[in-house]
């Protein structure tokens, strides 16, 4: 597994080693042994699978209790991955990072907890999983506007259409209404 550093303190772009032939592939999506080694300690405690079809764009979420860490990969389709770095005493906050995960170039996502992360989904549909360092908690879960001008994140929407939205979504906070965390 190769441990890539982005610009945003933290996060992780995470590379495995595919092993492929004419009957297919296999790889090793999570090692706790591997990841220890370099350097992170985790310890997971729930799995999440979504499917989304084209079009669909999902957060920008995070927790303000149970902050969750989440080790993100796509098994089948394709989504332009983002985060947004939310730990008030970052040098990186209010910077995002995005990037694409898909089922072809197997690269996976390490957010730390401290960041709203969310997708948009680019191929027909996708199948998108992830293993959490906490337990969701509803009650807690904030969502940072998708649109919000100061973020500016570029999502790769085509021109002239808008992202199928949630309605938890479509109620996104703004970047200067948002609680962001100490951690």
């Amino acid at each position: 597994m190769k441990f890539r550093a982005t610009p945003l303190v933290g996060l992780y772009l995470l590379e495995p080693q595919v092993f492929g032939d004419a009957r297919g592939f296999f790889l090793e999506s999570w090692n706790a042994a591997s990841f220890r080694e370099a350097g992170f300690d985790l310890n997971f405690v729930q799995d999440n699978h979504s499917r989304s079809q084209r079009g669909i764009l999902r957060g920008m979420h995070y927790q303000t209790r149970h902050t969750q860490g989440k080790l993100v990969r796509v098994s089948s389709g394709a989504v332009f991955d983002v985060v947004v770095d939310i730990r008030s005493d970052s040098p990186t906050l209010g910077q995002w990072y995005g990037v694409t995960l898909s089922a072809d170039n197997f690269r996976m996502l390490w957010i730390p907890p401290g960041f709203a992360h969310g997708f948009y989904v680019t191929s027909d549909y996708a199948d998108f999983q992830y293993k959490c360092t906490d337990i969701y908690d509803p009650d807690s879960e904030v969502s940072l506007a998708w649109d919000d001008p100061t973020v500016n994140i570029e999502w790769p929407v085509p021109e002239g259409e808008r992202p199928q939205l949630s309605g938890k979504d479509k109620a996104g906070l703004a970047w200067g209404d948002l609680p962001l965390l100490g951690l």
